[in-house]
């Protein structure tokens, strides 16, 4: 598979001090974890651009074990919504901490790990997410302050050959839609590209459009742009009545877990502060060893 060394220029060096010392203390910890994010993209596409958050993926039973090792190591931690993210500290840079996206459809499973990439970050060899579940995590992220589409369509030109596109249809499963609309806006974007994305795969995603269109409309009146935006199909849950896709057993959320995200991106709610368990960490004491791992 394709892949670049990501460039840093331009990156503040207390920033890129305070991630190397962090993913050093994680790296030492032993716990297994993936690079996500900006610097994921800028692998394998070699586009950069600098953030003020680092990501990272893990597994749902290590999330906590993630927040405790850097709190031990003098980080401020956050649980900033307890049923995906969390968030380690510093000034005004932070290393998010996922295990699943907000939604709740791209749960982190033994397969981020199975088909996870080998590369550097960072002067660091790291391990990242697969191409695969980065387009099936951002596929679904269509909301009014953030899209991920233009991401999506950067990895379909960079990698779309190489993809195992049998794996990522599957990852789609019944929200394959999502999936078949950035496939048909990449053909827009890039005419002269098609050729990235095999011609089986639009076809046999046309076929279930027909075959779909075949069949009587449902019954249960269900709202799932609930899945694409927090906010912009409350309306459609709060007074038309129309059930929220990411609640179980249809989804993966609880109603509790709906009402903390809508609280929190709402501003009336903060996220749960886990100050440090001991004396603050200094970034730029992490840097070389880091480097040197």
């Amino acid at each position: 598979m394709p892949a670049y060394t990501p460039r840093h220029v331009g990156l503040d060096p207390n920033t890129q001090s305070f991630y190397c010392q962090a993913l050093t203390v994680l790296c030492e910890s032993d716990i297994p974890f993936l690079v996500g994010g900006a610097y994921a993209l800028a692998y394998y596409t070699g586009i950069v651009r600098h953030t003020k958050d680092f990501d990272i993926f893990v597994r749902p039973a290590d999330f906590l074990r993630v927040l405790d090792v850097c709190s031990a190591a003098g980080y401020p931690t956050e649980i900033t919504f307890p049923s995906w993210l969390g968030k380690v500290l510093w000034e005004s840079d932070t290393i998010d901490v996922i295990f699943s996206s907000g939604n709740g459809v791209a749960r982190v499973d033994e397969e981020w790990f199975a088909y996870a990439s080998a590369g550097e970050i960072l002067g660091m060899p790291l391990r990242i997410c697969p191409v695969e579940e980065i387009i099936w995590s951002k596929a679904t992220i269509m909301g009014r302050e953030r899209y991920d589409g233009a991401d999506i369509a950067h990895l379909l030109h960079a990698q779309g050959q190489s993809l195992d596109w049998q794996r990522l249809i599957s990852r789609f499963g019944s929200d394959w839609r999502v999936l078949f609309s950035h496939l048909i806006l990449f053909g827009y974007i890039y005419p002269t590209e098609r050729a990235q994305i095999p011609d089986w795969v639009m076809h046999e995603l046309v076929s279930r459009l027909q075959r779909e269109t075949r069949q009587p409309y449902p019954t249960e009146r269900v709202c799932q742009g609930t899945v694409l935006s927090w906010d912009q199909y409350l309306v459609d849950v709060e007074q038309e009545r129309y059930h929220d896709s990411r609640l179980i057993p249809r989804g993966m959320l609880t109603a509790q877990d709906i009402a903390h995200i809508t609280a929190v991106l709402k501003g009336t709610k903060r996220p749960l502060a886990r100050p440090p368990a001991s004396a603050p960490a200094r970034p730029g004491d992490g840097a070389s060893a880091a480097r040197t791992r």
